[in-house]
């Protein structure tokens, strides 16, 4: 009994002593844990606390009655969306928009960031690094203002094709301009900045290969094919699960800013049909639910793009 209260009270003393250390580990982290306590906070407050609202999408939502006492309608919601004559539409013109940002606005950020670590005057890449970078810092109203100034009847666009002697066109009033004026307004605005993660890939590339390669007679396009691309190629691999994962999801505020009635057509996307359903007609049982199916499918996507990639290149998320 003596020696099962001595080894008790040694190990109550151990874990208090463990304690103690681990409450000065954490006294000495002090200011590290406070930074990250800010993103936490703004994740708990804006992406977990929001999910509480979910529950609408399952019921006949009432402002009165709030969100407990309005009734259960089960996926009512989801099932009328489901036969809606305008579904279809709406589907393909956020895949279609998806799609057009991922085959022209996927490589460009890499191919900017192999061409720029190909560059040997410094002054040079800096400033072709800053003139790049800087469309990301401008706003999405600024940038959409500039897009429909610049492809006004009296804009810059206009007046070269005037030049060339062709006619003016309102290309923000056809349908089929809009998705190539929305993907190369985001190229524009986002390819210098992607362009800095495959940046940060290219310094893991090894110098003594490249070296190697070129004693072995290798040009430079042998070297950039086999032995640069291939070292950032599980980074490419993770950014494109990403973006596979973003098929359904499209914001809103650019699609809002650009499109118009004569333009619906190709322009009208599931986020701006949900503001419309959501904000403007209140009908927001509906919009919620559109919105939750979206996102459920995006959540598929990713699944099973990073399952399709983890068999064909040991690269995934997880």
């Amino acid at each position: 009994m003596m020696n099962t209260g001595v080894v008790q009270n040694k190990g109550i003393r151990r874990n208090k002593y463990a304690t103690q250390q681990r409450w000065k580990r954490i006294k000495k982290s002090r200011y590290l844990y406070l930074i990250l306590l800010i993103p936490m906070i703004y994740y708990i407050l804006f992406h977990y606390m929001p999910m509480y609202g979910v529950l609408i999408a399952f019921k006949d939502y009432n402002i009165a009655k709030g969100v407990w006492g309005s009734p259960w309608v089960g996926f009512k919601h989801f099932q009328k969306f489901l036969v809606d004559p305008y579904f279809w539409k709406l589907v393909r013109n956020t895949l279609l928009l998806n799609l057009y940002g991922l085959i022209w606005g996927f490589p460009i950020p890499i191919i900017l960031a192999i061409m720029l670590n190909e560059v040997s005057n410094v002054t040079y890449k800096r400033v072709i690094q800053t003139v790049s970078y800087l469309p990301h810092f401008i706003s999405t109203v600024v940038v959409c203002g500039m897009v429909v100034n610049f492809l006004s009847l009296d804009g810059v666009i206009n007046q070269i094709l005037v030049l060339l002697g062709f006619e003016k066109v309102q290309f923000l009033m056809y349908p089929q301009y809009f998705r190539t004026i929305y993907t190369a307004s985001g190229i524009w605005q986002s390819c210098g900045w992607t362009s800095i993660i495959y940046l940060a890939a290219l310094t893991a590339v090894d110098q003594e290969v490249l070296d190697a390669a070129m004693i072995d007679g290798a040009n430079r396009w042998q070297r950039i094919c086999h032995v640069t691309i291939p070292t950032i190629t599980p980074t490419i691999s993770i950014m494109l699960i990403m973006q596979l994962g973003k098929l359904m999801t499209l914001g809103y505020e650019k699609i809002l800013l650009l499109y118009n009635g004569s333009t619906y057509e190709t322009a009208d996307i599931i986020s701006t049909y949900v503001y419309r359903r959501g904000i403007l007609s209140n009908d927001f049982s509906y919009a919620t639910a559109v919105g939750l199916f979206q996102s459920v499918v995006g959540v598929i996507l990713l699944v099973l793009a990073n399952k399709v990639s983890k068999q064909l290149s040991e690269t995934s998320l997880w």
